[in-house]
């Protein structure tokens, strides 16, 4: 999924961006306990939906007979993974000043930051990116451009799942979005530690 073309592409907008200031280096950690706090809000939150969109005694005793949150699961799996990479570029002494399109800037500064320079597995970063795009094929059109990067965008119209088939496959990629935030946020509070200044 990422191929030399798309990482020099990532690479050219980290540049533009530490031109017009989105992007700023050498600054002060102030948000990392921040960013680390919301990405395990994330988390929970996905767990929770989860639970409670699979656990039929729990959605009694809560009164959401037949809740179904999985389309939410996969939004805040992502989610804790974005706050998760914030954290990580926090520590670095790496802020975003945007408010146009952080979610790009931000994948984009972790491939050149950590990425490209070996500090992150290149598996990580694939989970992180396959995330955002199976976010944004069960969003739609709801904001959808707030969560993925220009180079990750709809590639062509997507299969549309008949009825049955749809619950299956939302319920199935709820559950990867689950796997992929805890392998990422695991990984990633390894590389805060190993490199906390």
């Amino acid at each position: 999924m990422l191929d030399d073309k798309k990482l020099k592409e990532a690479q050219s907008r980290v540049k533009r961006y530490l031109d017009n200031g989105a992007i700023k280096t050498k600054q002060q950690k102030e948000f990392v306990d921040f960013f680390l706090s919301n990405a395990e809000k994330s988390l929970n939150s996905a767990n929770a939906l989860y639970d409670l969109s699979t656990d039929k005694d729990m959605q009694h005793k809560t009164g959401y007979v037949n809740f179904d949150g999985f389309l939410w699961v996969v939004n805040a799996g992502y989610y804790s993974m974005f706050y998760m990479a914030r954290a990580l570029l926090e520590n670095e002494g790496i802020k975003i000043k945007s408010d146009l399109s952080v979610h790009a800037i931000t994948f984009d500064a972790i491939i050149n930051f950590f990425y490209l320079n070996g500090k992150l597995q290149k598996k990580i970063i694939e989970d992180f990116a396959d995330a955002k795009e199976e976010a944004s094929e069960l969003l739609g059109k709801q904001k959808a451009d707030q969560l993925i990067e220009d180079y990750f965008w709809e590639k062509g119209k997507r299969a549309i799942f008949t009825y049955n088939t749809k619950e299956i496959v939302i319920k199935a990629k709820a559950e990867t979005s689950i796997d992929r935030a805890k392998r990422f946020n695991q990984e990633i509070k390894k590389i805060i530690k190993k490199y906390e200044k």
